[in-house]
């Protein structure tokens, strides 16, 4: 089969979804149910919510649990470029076959009832990890957590919530008191749950809701610390000390996700070279990713290529710090947003590490910023901007007046997955 298979009836499910998005796990429990509640049948699930990180601490999970020679399923949001990296089947990213006979499934069963693209794929990927085997299944939030598709598991063996910041406003609310809340909706009576390092509003809400239904927490700072010593990751908790290499995942944000991976693995008894391995052999894409080969280097070979996809202010100061830690280099950023995004507030700490932005609209994107309004946010906050049409065009006019800069392309994990589809 083509990879076109999936594409159309993945176009055909986009056609289902209600004129009006409301949060609700109705529509999800309906064609569970009607499918036989695959989500009852799962192998032991790791439930992860939060707003930055989430992605990088389930790869690193992932790559512990690998290395101890044990398997997991994997479901992660949003693609980059084929939705097939959505779903991972004991380690293995679902075939096209597979990927196909289960859409089919989800949308027959469905039977032409309103549902949205999320909650009819998160059914599929349910439905794949009840009939294949393996030790653990890793889900991953898509956006809050109490209503999110993937909160239909009703005793997890772990959940996770890793940093909270501000993010999504027009679906959790202005304040973190209020996205902590929804983030907090994972958790359930006497399941434990590992907590990232968080703002004090986001941890009492926390807290509050663990105490209210009984789930014991696992947090930093109280039962878990994780320190750098000595260019080396130092994590302890009650029963011991572990020595550990720095993450591979670049950026200093990666040790607080190692630490809420580490503390995970630690519950689930899986040994130290899992640990080791979830610090040293994770892979998350787009994530603070060096790009080293592709039609983009071959524009600018002696250009150093950076690419993420952070698009929230928490995502622009870790960026920021990553970046003041590099090696002294004129940096230019090729940037595109989409317009439910804080840009300002994402841009303001960029603006302290680089010496001009480059703005470009997010292609195929209904949502995207347009170019100029990307450019103009830049400026508000003291960056020299300008614009592109493409991020190619951007790319060769920065080079071709310092060939040796630094560019890093942000924004968007959208114009990060076009740029891996198009960097081949």
């Amino acid at each position: 089969m083509s990879t076109a298979s999936s594409d159309l009836i993945l176009e055909r499910m986009m056609a289902l979804h209600p004129k009006l998005i409301d949060f609700t796990l109705d529509r999800v429990q309906t064609l569970l149910a009607a499918l036989g509640n695959p989500q009852d049948a799962l192998p032991p699930v790791i439930h992860i919510a939060g707003t930055n990180g989430k992605g990088s601490t389930l790869a690193m999970i992932r790559a512990g649990i690998e290395a101890a020679g044990r398997s997991a399923h994997a479901f992660t949001s949003p693609h980059l470029v084929r939705f097939h990296e959505r779903i991972r089947l004991a380690g293995t990213t679902i075939s096209e076959g597979d990927l196909t006979d289960l859409l089919d499934t989800c949308y027959d069963v469905n039977n032409g009832t309103a549902i949205t693209y999320f909650e009819i794929t998160t059914c599929a990927a349910l439905l794949a990890f009840a009939r294949t085997v393996a030790d653990y299944t890793l889900l991953e939030v898509g956006l809050g957590g109490r209503l999110d598709s993937t909160n239909v598991v009703a005793q997890p063996k772990l959940t996770i919530i890793t940093p909270i910041s501000i993010d999504h406003v027009q679906f959790l609310g202005e304040t973190l008191t209020s996205i902590a809340t929804e983030k907090a909706g994972i958790l359930k009576r006497g399941v434990p749950c590992v907590v990232g390092p968080q703002p004090d509003e986001a941890m009492d809400v926390i807290e509050a809701q663990a105490a209210r239904i009984g789930a014991p927490l696992i947090a930093h700072g109280q039962h878990w610390h994780v320190t750098v010593e000595r260019d080396r990751l130092i994590y302890q908790d009650e029963t011991g000390l572990v020595d550990l290499p720095l993450p591979n995942l670049p950026g200093a944000h990666q040790v607080q996700n190692a630490g809420s991976a580490i503390a995970a693995l630690r519950y689930l008894e899986l040994n130290e070279m899992a640990c080791e391995a979830a610090v040293t052999q994770a892979y998350w894409p787009a994530r603070m990713q060096r790009l080293r080969s592709g039609t983009l280097t071959d524009l600018a070979p002696l250009a150093e290529l950076w690419l993420d996809g952070g698009h929230n202010a928490a995502a622009g100061e870790a960026l920021a710090a990553h970046l003041a830690t590099l090696p002294p280099r004129p940096t230019h950023l090729i940037c595109g947003m989409l317009n439910t995004k804080d840009v300002t507030g994402y841009l303001e700490p960029l603006a302290r590490q680089a010496q001009s932005l480059t703005g470009v609209s997010i292609p195929g994107e209904t949502n995207t910023l347009n170019a100029q309004e990307t450019a103009d946010a830049a400026r508000l906050v003291g960056m020299q901007a300008t614009i592109a049409d493409s991020v190619a065009t951007a790319l060769t006019a920065i080079t071709a007046k310092d060939s040796c800069a630094r560019v890093l392309i942000c924004g968007s994990l959208y114009l990060a997955g076009s740029v891996l589809r198009d960097n081949q």
